[in-house]
């Protein structure tokens, strides 16, 4: 079929299957573009991209898809979201009315896993014992069981939700905070108690980020927030970076207003090589892997490629 539509393809973690969908996309008269990527193309990026006042489409990861490149972009008919955070181009395609896709729950489950892991690690302590085993000691560090702390969910979507399934089944102490009024079966079934987020973080030992990232939750854990919480409790941050003002949280790590903190995503990424972070003990880091899996990913891939096709064939 002669070429109908150019579609760039600048998910990072799509990129590498692009070949397995080759046949899909001739089929339907679609020329890929594939830039290279490292982590997401920024404003500047996109618009010295040759190509890119002649696509038609994006399979996008969390590029900064602004009113600039939508302009330039002339022939734009749909974004196809590789995942379900939308916040770096949402805004800017609503004003110029590009339709923008995603997939709703994407990775609920291991981001769901990840933030559980980070409990267990920061309660039991598995990483302070093992790096101290392997420099020769042989001390017993104390830890607290699952049961005798509480976990404050901020965002209880889908993520949130799945976080407290978890945390109910340890025993934990739950508290939840959310903008909008959450399903009351949920809230009788597993015991959470829906409170302010003043009251959530002053309360809880473990305080977990799944909330979407608009300009209402930007920096929505700042020094006010830290001055709140518990000296023990523990920052948890698997949704976006952002949501956390970072140099407030490097201060409340120095002077111990917080215990801990475990970090999957951050207001620059990569993480810069000159954070604090990197160098502080009490501080968990990871690179936004938190969607990590298998069966989720190839679920993304499809879907991702099915909302784009959906789009470009309605709009012919």
């Amino acid at each position: 079929m002669k070429n109908r539509f150019k579609v760039l393809i600048s998910a990072p973690y799509f990129q590498p299957v692009v070949g397995r969908y080759q046949k899909t996309f001739d089929e339907h008269g679609i020329e890929v573009i594939v830039p290279t990527v490292h982590e997401r193309l920024s404003e500047e990026e996109l618009l010295a991209l040759p190509q890119i006042g002649v696509i038609d489409g994006i399979i996008a990861g969390d590029d900064q898809i602004t009113l600039k490149v939508l302009d330039a972009a002339k022939r734009l008919k749909v974004v196809s979201k590789w995942g379900t955070g939308i916040d770096s181009m949402k805004d800017a395609c609503v004003e110029r009315g590009i339709p923008v896709r995603n997939t709703v729950n994407a990775f609920t489950l291991p981001v769901a896993d990840t933030v559980m892991g980070y409990v267990l690690n920061f309660a039991r302590r598995h990483a302070e014992m093992d790096c101290a085993m392997k420099a020769g000691s042989w001390e017993k560090l104390p830890g607290r069981s699952l049961s005798e702390c509480s976990i404050g969910v901020i965002g209880v979507g889908n993520c949130g939700k799945a976080i407290l399934r978890r945390a109910a089944t340890f025993g934990m102490e739950l508290y939840g905070h959310d903008i909008r009024k959450i399903e009351p079966d949920f809230i009788a079934e597993h015991n959470v108690d829906m409170v302010t987020l003043e009251h959530l973080l002053s309360s809880a030992d473990f305080v977990s980020l799944n909330c979407d990232l608009t300009k209402e939750s930007h920096h929505i854990i700042n020094a006010g927030a830290f001055a709140l919480m518990k000296q023990q409790a523990v920052l948890i941050n698997a949704a976006r970076g952002p949501l956390v003002d970072e140099g407030a949280l490097v201060h409340a790590l120095q002077n111990g207003l917080i215990a801990g903190a475990a970090l999957d995503v951050f207001e620059v990424e990569p993480l810069p090589l000159a954070s604090l972070l990197r160098l502080m003990d009490n501080v968990m880091l990871a690179p936004h892997n938190a969607n990590s899996s298998p069966t989720a990913w190839e679920r993304v891939h499809a879907n991702t490629v099915q909302n784009l096709l959906d789009v470009l064939f309605a709009s012919g």
